[in-house]
C-alpha cells in the first residue's frame, strides 16, 4: 500500500527516479529498450523464451502505446509536443552566472577569492547578505581591497546584484543608465522610505519640486528591478514537466494524453522466468526469485494504475473545463475535488494525492492539476463562476480604474454587485492582496 501511494503521488520526474531504484533492487525487472525490441524482431539467434512475454508485460505495452499517444494528431500538434520536451533544460544558476562573467576580469588570485566570496553570499534577491567588514574577516583581506572587489562584482550582470540594500540596488541601476545626478537617484538617495508608502507630496515639498515630477519619477522608478536575481529563481528542481498534455486534433477536439517520455517501460525478465522453471531451482532460491517477480508486477502494476487514474482525472477536468480551454482564466468553471471522484469512480483522497505536485500542458499554459479544483460563487442569473474567474474581474476593474481616482474595496464590491456576483467586501479585500494589487491610497496617481 505505501510503494502504491508512493507511485501515485510521484510527479513524472520523481517517478523516473523511484523506478531507476526499483531496477536497482529488483533484478528480474528490466526495462524494455527499443534496440531489444529490434534485434528481436530482426530475427538474430534468440533463445525462444525470449519471444515470449506475459500477460502483464503485453498488458503494459499495450497500455503505453496508447497512453503515450492518439490517433489522428496532426503534425503541427506534434511539432509543439517535440518543442515542449526538447526545450526542456537545466538553468542557469544566479552564482554560476556571475562566476563565468569574473573568469574575464583582471583580478588576481587574492581578489577572485573575495569575489567568490562575494558570490557564496548572496541571497535569493541577488543582494549580499554580509557586510564589507565580515567578508574581510571571513577572507584575511583589507576592508578597502573587500569594497574595490564588491564594486567589480556589482558592475557585473544582472545589473544591480550584490547592492547591499535596495537603495544600492537601484542606485546601480540609475548609475548604469545615466540617471546618478537625476531626480530619480535624489529620492531614491534620500526619500525611499517615503517613496515605498507612496507620500508623494511630502517628497516634492522636501525636495522643492511639483507632485507631478515625483509621479513621473516614481512611475520610472516602478520599472527598474528590486529583486535581480529574479530571472534565476528558478533552480534545477524546479523545472516542470507535465504529467499530462491536452492538444487539439484535426477535428478541433481536445484530447487528452500522458507524457510517459519519461516513464520507461518495465517488463520482467525472461531469464529469471525461466530459471524459476528449471527443476534445478530448488529451496530458497525459487522463493527467492519468486517473491522479487510477485515484487516486481506489483510495481509495474502500480504504475500502470497511477497513470490510468491520472489520465481518467485529466479527461474529467478536461470535460468540465472545456470552456476554459478555450477562452482563458475567466472561463474558469468551479470544480470540486469530490465531482471528479465521483465521476471517475474513486475517493476524493486519491483525486488529491494523484493530482498533488502534478502539471498539465494546455492551450492555456502548463498549470498544477490542482489549479482546476476551486470553489465558486452562482450569479444572480444562476450562471456558476469560479474564484479565479472573480479575482480576473477584480483585476480588470481595477485596470480600468481611474488612476486619479482609484476604486476603494466597497467600490469594487458595487461593480461585482452590478455584474451580478455575490461577493463580501472582506473577500475582495483578500483576493486583491492576492493579486497584489495595493489599497486604494496607495494606488492613487496625482
Amino acid at each position: 500500500m505505501q510503494q502504491s501511494l508512493q507511485v501515485l503521488q510521484a510527479p513524472v520526474l520523481e517517478l523516473r527516479t523511484l523506478v531507476e531504484h526499483e531496477l536497482q533492487v529488483n533484478p528480474v525487472l528490466e526495462e524494455e529498450t527499443p534496440e531489444r525490441e529490434s534485434k528481436a524482431e530482426a530475427g538474430e539467434d534468440w533463445d525462444d523464451d525470449l519471444r515470449e512475454i506475459s500477460r502483464l508485460d503485453e498488458q503494459w505495452r499495450d497500455y503505453m502505446s496508447q497512453g503515450g499517444a492518439y490517433d489522428g494528431r496532426s503534425a503541427e500538434a506534434q511539432e509543439r509536443r517535440e518543442y515542449l520536451f526538447n526545450s526542456a533544460h537545466t538553468p542557469k544558476s544566479l552564482q554560476q552566472h556571475l562566476l563565468d562573467q569574473l573568469t574575464l576580469s583582471d583580478l588576481d588570485d587574492e581578489e577572485h577569492e573575495v569575489a567568490e566570496a562575494i558570490v557564496g553570499n548572496l541571497n535569493e534577491a541577488g543582494l549580499l547578505d554580509g557586510t564589507v567588514a565580515e567578508l574581510a574577516n571571513l577572507t584575511n583581506i583589507r576592508p578597502a581591497r573587500v569594497e574595490k572587489v564588491l564594486r567589480e562584482v556589482q558592475a557585473l550582470d544582472p545589473v544591480g546584484v550584490a547592492a547591499r540594500d535596495l537603495r544600492e540596488c537601484l542606485l546601480i541601476q540609475l548609475e548604469r543608465l545615466g540617471k546618478r545626478a537625476s531626480l530619480e537617484a535624489r529620492i531614491v538617495d534620500v526619500h525611499l522610505d517615503d517613496l515605498l508608502k507612496r507620500r508623494f507630496p511630502e517628497v516634492a515639498r522636501r525636495l522643492g519640486v511639483d507632485v507631478h515630477d515625483v509621479q513621473q519619477a516614481a512611475d520610472f522608478l516602478s520599472t527598474l528591478e528590486p529583486r535581480p536575481a529574479r530571472q534565476f529563481s528558478i533552480s534545477i528542481d524546479q523545472v516542470i514537466q507535465p504529467d499530462v498534455l491536452v492538444e487539439k486534433n484535426d477535428d478541433g477536439e481536445f484530447v487528452v494524453s500522458l507524457n510517459n517520455e519519461h516513464v520507461p517501460m518495465l517488463r520482467i525478465s525472461n531469464y529469471y522466468k525461466d530459471l524459476l522453471s528449471e527443476p534445478a531451482s530448488r529451496g530458497q532460491v525459487r522463493d527467492y526469485i519468486r517473491d522479487k517477480i510477485k515484487g516486481g508486477r506489483f510495481f509495474i502494476k502500480c504504475i500502470q494504475q497511477r497513470q490510468q487514474t491520472i489520465l481518467n482525472i485529466a479527461r474529467e477536468i478536461v470535460r468540465r473545463q472545456g470552456d476554459f480551454l478555450r477562452e482563458g482564466p475567466r472561463a474558469l468553471r468551479p470544480m470540486t475535488m469530490n465531482q471528479v471522484a465521483q465521476a471517475v469512480s474513486v475517493h476524493e483522497t486519491t483525486v488529491s494525492r494523484a493530482t498533488n505536485g502534478k502539471y498539465i500542458f494546455t492551450p492555456q499554459g502548463i498549470l498544477e492539476m490542482k489549479y482546476f479544483f476551486t470553489p465558486g460563487y452562482q450569479t444572480e442569473s444562476g450562471a456558476d463562476i469560479s474564484n479565479e474567474s472573480v479575482r480576473k474581474s477584480i483585476a480588470e476593474v481595477v485596470e480600468k480604474e481611474d488612476k486619479h481616482r482609484p476604486l476603494s474595496d466597497q467600490a469594487i464590491l458595487e461593480v461585482l454587485k452590478g455584474r451580478g456576483v455575490p461577493i463580501a467586501r472582506r473577500t475582495v479585500a483578500k483576493y486583491r492582496e492576492q493579486l497584489g494589487i495595493l489599497p486604494s491610497h496607495l494606488r492613487k496617481t496625482f
